[in-house]
């Protein structure tokens, strides 16, 4: 069950504790039973993480970068320089995807290749200025959106929604 105000549900509509989601069937407050109640939060968990997507691919697509594009910028502004083995570890993805990644994002001007200093063998992927710009532009615009999706929370819902994310990040 939902932890928090007795009187509200998901929806923060005043619904109780055990009204089911419009999606989910049946009829508001037959999903009683436990295990019902945690299958109709995951649905709503789904569904929620679902437009969260839809709404990223969209932010992005006037860049013409994907999830994963966007991905390998974050994780080069944030560390640096880096052996493409260990962008694709940082990624979770396997080394041949890390390399197209780099390539498409190269191809762009994005991210540019240099040899390893310490290792003449290996190749570096490295964030360009333009690569720089785009991620800051990305970043600001996927704000605006961030802004629009949870602005209909108050203060106090987002406090609560970001501490139980956490929770169940860990």
């Amino acid at each position: 069950m939902i932890q928090g105000n007795d009187t509200e549900g998901w929806s923060g509509t005043g619904r109780s504790e055990t009204a089911r989601h419009p999606d989910a069937g049946g009829e508001p407050g037959t999903g009683g039973d436990e295990a019902g109640g945690d299958e109709n939060l995951a649905d709503a968990f789904r569904s929620v993480g679902r437009r969260l997507r839809e709404t990223s691919q969209e932010t992005l697509a006037p860049w013409d970068i994907n999830p994963s594009h966007f991905r390998a910028l974050r994780v080069l502004n944030h560390h640096g320089a880096m052996r493409l083995s260990d962008l694709s570890e940082h990624l979770h993805i396997a080394p041949r995807s890390a390399t197209e990644v780099v390539d498409a994002l190269e191809s762009r001007g994005l991210v540019e290749r240099r040899p390893d200093p310490g290792d003449r063998r290996a190749i570096l992927a490295e964030l360009t200025g333009p690569g720089t710009d785009v991620l800051r532009a990305i970043r600001a615009a996927r704000g605006t959106e961030a802004e629009r999706f949870f602005g209909r929370l108050s203060p106090a819902d987002r406090a609560h929604l970001a501490r139980i994310l956490r929770e169940l990040q860990s």
